[in-house]
């Protein structure tokens, strides 16, 4: 499903150009679900913005769903980014002042969707992620774990190809975040394909393959056991 290169990633610092990922040569299949892991300043956060459409790369082949996106405008990658990947975030970004259902219908807004589907579909996706009596809770309301599950549901409501987690339970504590890595394995059963960043090795064994990433390069890839 997704297919990147001999990918290379740079920025200009004053007048020099600093290599951040470098010949990376990485395959996700539909059905996958996968680990990025790799100390602070790795890249590993620069792949995964390159994977989700966030960022594009300075060179090498990127295809998606047998799309190569190299030549594709930022308007074309962003339908691609809005229709096909979900994002969670360590951090949540959900808006304070909506309830969870609102929060959920946001992608589908961008999108263009007319208003009673989008409400049936974000109610859908709450009660798949088990928050069926907080959809008109706004996110002050809601705990850690609760604010993450509604993340979630905004991920899967637009049934993207792939979600991109980036330290998921980076803000939770050890029981919620075993709650939170078996809804992400549940839906992974389902057939939805994941791949997430982690500095976690206990959260990366929850995945089916950890990608390890040092010096802007894979250096290793291991097979998990998995749930």
């Amino acid at each position: 499903m997704i297919k990147l290169e001999r990918v290379t990633k740079s920025f200009r610092v004053g007048t020099e150009m600093v290599e951040i990922l470098s010949a990376i040569d990485l395959e996700i299949a539909s059905g996958d679900f996968l680990a990025i892991m790799g100390p602070s300043g790795s890249g590993k956060s620069t792949l995964m913005n390159i994977i989700g459409c966030l960022d594009q790369p300075t060179s090498g082949r990127y295809m998606f769903d047998g799309k190569d996106l190299t030549n594709y405008s930022e308007q074309e990658i962003a339908k691609i980014r809005n229709r096909h990947i979900g994002f969670v975030f360590q951090q949540f970004h959900l808006l304070p002042r909506l309830t969870a259902l609102q929060n959920v219908e946001l992608p589908m807004v961008y999108a263009g969707m007319k208003k009673k589907e989008r409400t049936e579909r974000a109610a859908h996706a709450l009660e798949r992620v088990g928050l069926a009596e907080r959809m008109t809770y706004l996110p002050n309301s809601l705990s850690g774990g609760q604010k993450q599950r509604v993340a979630i549901a905004r991920s899967i409501v637009n049934e993207p190809n792939i979600i991109l987690a980036d330290e998921p339970t980076g803000a939770l504590d050890t029981k919620t975040s075993e709650t939170i890595m078996e809804l992400l394995c549940s839906l992974n059963n389902e057939g939805t394909t994941i791949a997430l960043v982690t500095h976690e090795p206990e959260i990366a064994e929850y995945t089916q393959q950890t990608v390890f990433v040092r010096d802007g390069q894979i250096v290793e890839t291991v097979r998990n056991g998995g749930d």
